[in-house]
């Protein structure tokens, strides 16, 4: 389902609409823009806000009966004591479209007062956030018991007619998210390296984009050991995609971004406990966050060289699966024991992040759900970051904060590679639990030889609760970090 979303300018007292969300701040009175509402209406939000039954918090929401005329219903929403005004908002504008999809009322109008171009992106995208829902494989309810879902949202504006590049950028970015989600969402069996291929061939086809896919037998030309190890225990045709926007200069260096795509983790040999491994399916949001990116990067026209990457895979536990204690080599040459087959991801990444060198890239990003201890050390709230190269960290930190996907940098000392190495091999793939995080971003760094910075989304691709404003399942990370890194570069 797409919303359909746009900016307007109109008296909202007598706006004609199923519902009216007002974003509010943390104690606020009431604001010049809802005077001629609340005269409307007898009042009611005057009072609702003088009596302190609504008070602005943060996701706190009251729903309030309208006029005779005018709008039918009334939300408001607050956005507490906000250091950033555009992420707040687009919090709350998620929250109220998650709200308003589940009452049904078709439609919905946003007020905010006054907001310049950034903030009203954030509403726009919010919105689209909010309302998402995969149905794909769900038997629709009777028709009695069938609800309107939201299809349209308009924010209202006094400066509305500067705002339509605003909205045109959030039906990009909303797009890519939307994208990202739903594949991150789909079950592993129809979630397979060929669905994410078709997927990346189809967007390719829509934006005029180079696609380039390597199967089994082109990695074994390539003497891909590493990635080629994790795929051995499946069937399924491994798959590394590449897809290329190139709308800069022919000369710029082309920003690459990389994702981790296990369509399903099992452990492998080294096979996970039963209890939860059905969230294994979200193994490959790093994946889904190119794939989301590279669609609004299209859809945005940034005049920039920018290069998708993923590679495809199941972790199984079969008969010719890897096993602890083999030693593979990657493309590079290097030597690898595998300690732990659970440890797959950084062996997927590290001939994917060897291979696109010949790009001669400016700067590559890569994410991946990579270890629980990012889980264990940062929550599910933020991400970690690490690289070779403190400013482009920063650069990618910054990015996440305006895409509302916090990031976070842990150290990468060179102390911590001795955990790394192999008694038998140049190095391991595991260094224990101490630091995991950080010896599994020491591994990836063995493969690459250009500036670089490691996303680990274990924690923040998906959730395994609803977390009030979004349900259970794909967050959305770490499309939005992706999509703003790039913006910030070509802008």
């Amino acid at each position: 389902m797409t919303l359909t979303i746009a900016a307007r300018a109109t008296n909202t007292a007598t706006l004609n609409t199923p519902l009216l969300v007002t974003l509010l701040p943390a104690g606020t009175d009431l604001p010049p823009h809802l005077k001629v509402l609340d005269k409307a209406i007898g009042g009611a939000i005057g009072r609702t806000l003088r009596r302190g039954d609504f008070r602005g918090g943060r996701d706190e929401t009251l729903h309030l009966v309208g006029g005779s005329r005018g709008p039918r219903r009334l939300l408001l929403v607050g956005y507490g004591a906000a250091s950033d005004r555009a992420l707040a908002l687009r919090r709350a504008a998620t929250l109220a479209a998650r709200q308003a999809h589940r009452m049904g009322v078709g439609t919905m109008s946003i007020v905010a007062g006054a907001v310049d171009a950034g903030e009203a992106e954030a509403i726009l995208v919010g919105a689209q956030l909010g309302c998402w829902e995969y149905l794909d494989l769900r038997t629709p309810p009777p028709e009695s018991d069938r609800r309107a879902p939201l299809r349209e949202a308009t924010l209202i504006a006094d400066n509305a007619k500067s705002l339509g590049s605003a909205v045109g950028a959030a039906q990009a970015v909303g797009a890519g998210y939307a994208l990202s989600r739903r594949l991150a969402q789909m079950p592993g069996n129809l979630c397979t390296p060929d669905l994410l291929e078709e997927t990346a061939r189809e967007l390719g086809k829509r934006h005029a984009l180079k696609v380039t896919v390597l199967g089994r037998k082109e990695m074994e030309r390539e003497k891909m050991g590493s990635f080629l190890c994790v795929a051995q225990g499946t069937p399924q045709d491994p798959k590394l995609v590449a897809m290329e926007y190139r709308k800069g200069p022919k000369d710029q260096k082309p920003i690459v971004l990389v994702g981790k795509g296990l369509c399903f983790d099992t452990g492998g040999i080294s096979i996970k406990p039963a209890e939860r491994m059905e969230f294994m399916k979200f193994d490959m949001c790093g994946a889904a966050g190119v794939i989301g990116a590279m669609e609004a990067i299209a859809r945005l026209a940034l005049p920039i060289n920018v290069v998708g990457v993923f590679g495809a895979t199941t972790n199984m536990p079969s008969g010719t699966a890897v096993k602890p204690g083999d030693v593979v080599t990657a493309s590079t040459g290097t030597t690898i024991e595998i300690i732990n087959t659970d440890a797959e991801g950084r062996l997927v990444l590290a001939d994917v992040l060897a291979w696109v060198k010949r790009f001669d890239p400016a700067a590559v990003v890569d994410a991946a759900t990579l270890t629980g201890a990012c889980v264990v050390a940062l929550g599910n709230t933020t991400t970690g970051a690490l690289g070779n190269d403190d400013a482009l960290v920063a650069e990618v930190v910054g990015a996440a904060r305006r895409a509302s996907e916090p990031a976070w940098q842990l150290p990468m000392f060179d102390e911590y590679r001795e955990q790394i190495k192999s008694d038998v091999a140049d190095i391991k793939n595991t260094g224990g639990r101490a630091g995991g995080t950080i010896t599994a971003a020491m591994f990836l760094r063995e493969f690459v030889s250009y500036p670089w910075v490691h996303l680990d989304v274990a924690g923040t691709a998906y959730s395994e609760s609803d977390l009030g404003i979004i349900p259970k399942g794909p967050t959305g990370t770490p499309t939005g970090t992706f999509i703003e890194f790039v913006r910030g570069r070509a802008h």
